[in-house]
């Protein structure tokens, strides 16, 4: 059937509470207008209020997935982690093993000494100082001063690295003095609370 556009201009004298007798091309122009404006309050008044949940949803669904794909390849390699931390504890407990527990640090003087003085220096002064606690483990210091010639300092710091627990030097001063030089310092080991909670089991 044709569509005759002059049937609209008959619209301005069209009754509403005849609607059933009017042409059909005004009927459709009416029912399209219509449909325009009820899809048009539906987006406003229902989609377009719903559309910043959907872009949070997008977003959440992009962060899940991501979550899911790293968890994914920590599953995958599961077995190369647990090997790698079983590593680590070993290399760990190596560490604390190297660390002078409470009943070992006043024989860590006589280390120092022995090294010391079979290093051809000879002490001036060798004195622990107060303990400074750090986050995870505490720092034990030493101060000491010794005298003696240049080549016996540089054996004397090779030994110290030899010993078997960890002691390390810091603030070196060295001066010259009429019989030779003197050397300050202060050397520090570490006690972690590890290696007190193990010395605890021991006993």
């Amino acid at each position: 059937m044709k569509f005759d556009v002059n049937k609209l201009k008959e619209i301005n004298d069209l009754d509403f509470e005849q609607i059933a007798i009017w042409p059909r091309e005004v009927r459709i122009v009416v029912a399209a207008f219509v449909a325009i404006v009820v899809a048009a309050l539906c987006y406003y008044m229902l989609i377009k209020p719903k559309l910043p949940i959907m872009d949070a949803a997008e977003l959440k669904e992009q962060e899940l997935k991501l979550q899911f794909e790293a968890k994914y390849r920590i599953a995958a390699n599961l077995e190369a982690y647990q090997a790698q931390l079983a590593q680590i504890k070993q290399d760990f407990s190596s560490m604390l093993k190297s660390l002078p527990t409470s009943n070992e640090t006043p024989g860590l003087l006589d280390d120092i000494t022995y090294v010391g003085t079979s290093s051809g220096l000879t002490f001036e002064l060798l004195n622990w100082q107060q303990e400074v606690p750090k986050e995870f483990y505490t720092e034990l210091p030493i101060e000491m001063e010794v005298s003696g010639g240049y080549h016996n300092f540089g054996e004397f710091v090779s030994n110290i690295a030899d010993l078997p627990r960890i002691v390390t030097l810091h603030d070196f001063d060295l001066k010259r003095q009429s019989e030779g030089l003197s050397l300050k310092l202060q050397a520090k080991t570490y006690r972690s609370e590890s290696a007190t909670e193990i010395e605890g089991e021991k006993e």
